[in-house]
């Protein structure tokens, strides 16, 4: 596996819930589909086993949510941060983002997307993204 790129976390909410997320304050998550765009340019693995951990401290918007969601699925993409918020502004033309989640670090609105829809349709709007199956 290449060691830099962008992955995606599918993470399913199955409840509502209120999240407090470090300086964006308390937002209040429905239940459903989450997609959340990231990139590692050193130790992509690293980074995408980090977020199935438990035992870790909060650094990233994502690590509060993932505090009540589940990853049910990671896809991966060659590219570096540039690629990232291109892959974000594209997820975000058929999916709800959340405003400030996960792109302090650049210009989008966005790096966190919200979809209601099952997980079958979803994929089907994401093929067009040429994003590859990530095996841990």
């Amino acid at each position: 596996m290449v060691d830099t790129g962008i992955y995606v976390l599918f993470i399913r909410l199955k409840q509502n819930h209120k999240v407090s997320i470090g300086a964006l304050g308390e937002i209040e998550f429905r239940s459903g589909f989450y997609l959340y765009i990231g990139s590692a340019q050193n130790g992509l693995e690293h980074r995408i086993n980090r977020h199935f951990r438990d035992d870790k401290k909060k650094h990233w918007h994502i690590d509060h949510l993932l505090e009540f969601g589940d990853i049910i699925d990671v896809k991966v993409k060659d590219g570096d941060s540039d690629e990232e918020c291109i892959l974000a502004e594209k997820i975000g033309r058929f999916t709800e983002e959340i405003q400030d989640f996960g792109s302090s670090d650049c210009r989008c609105d966005s790096h966190l997307f919200y979809h209601s829809d099952n997980m079958a349709n979803l994929n089907k709007k994401l093929k067009t993204l040429h994003l590859k199956d990530y095996r841990q």
